[in-house]
């Protein structure tokens, strides 16, 4: 069988690039989406091709209907994508009453619509082949909140809650769609935000997380073993509750 094709989104950043290793190492061909992380991205794709991997690079504003149909049409000129993470996201941190309608919507518009756009323009001709996996990354602050974050809450259970609608949807067509929520995983922002002191009052596992051990639930549930799960948000966090 040929290689399934798989888009990942926010595919430079650090838990999108770990995911799009592990897509590529299990015989993946990785779109590794960006919008403005050229260097990065490039960079990727060139190590995963480097590696003996097949990848290629894609570009859009998640944000722009538009933009993201245009981009889209040309990739699916050659086949279906059959693996979708949706992983692009962006944080814009303030106090609820200090927040400005801009961060507000900035936030949403990323994580929420950005779902929107790349699902719906891949959906259809996912489902034309039978088999499918959409595997939205989410976080624990959907879970239990965070301090600052309302924006970015409500983004993520919004896109939680869009899961497990249309895990029923496709349920019977071959498509799974399930949500990754990761807890402190360690990246440049965790780094900048988390000391090891905050980590060990939050993590029962007194640790942070890597974005490889995320990168491997999300290469589990992409793989035809995980077919019986659909429509859950699965947490990866050290045990916070």
């Amino acid at each position: 069988m040929s290689a399934r094709r798989a888009l990942v989104t926010g595919g430079a950043g650090g838990i999108g690039s770990a995911i799009c290793r592990c897509l590529a190492r299990t015989g993946h061909h990785v779109f590794v989406h960006a919008h403005r992380s050229q260097a990065a991205t490039e960079a990727l794709v060139q190590e995963l091709r480097t590696a003996g991997a097949s990848a290629q690079a894609v570009w859009f504003d998640v944000t722009d209907a538009a933009a993201t149909a245009t981009a889209l049409q040309a990739v699916l000129l050659g086949g279906p994508i059959q693996v979708l993470v949706n992983n692009a996201a962006i944080h814009d941190d303030a106090a609820f009453p200090a927040m400005s309608a801009l961060q507000w919507q900035g936030v949403i518009d990323v994580s929420l619509q950005g779902f929107f756009h790349v699902t719906h323009a891949l959906l259809l001709p996912m489902i034309r082949t039978r088999w499918g996996r959409v595997i939205n990354i989410s976080s624990v602050a959907a879970l239990k909140g965070n301090r600052g974050q309302v924006n970015y809450a409500a983004a993520k259970g919004a896109v939680n809650a869009a899961t497990r609608a249309l895990a029923l949807e496709v349920a019977t067509r071959g498509i799974t769609v399930n949500a990754v929520a990761p807890g402190i995983i360690t990246t440049r922002m965790t780094q900048e935000n988390f000391d090891a002191t905050v980590i060990g009052r939050l993590v029962p596992m007194q640790r942070a997380g890597t974005a490889d051990e995320v990168a491997s639930l999300v290469g589990f549930l992409a793989a035809d073993a995980a077919a019986y799960i659909t429509g859950q948000v699965i947490s990866i966090n050290g045990g916070m509750y």
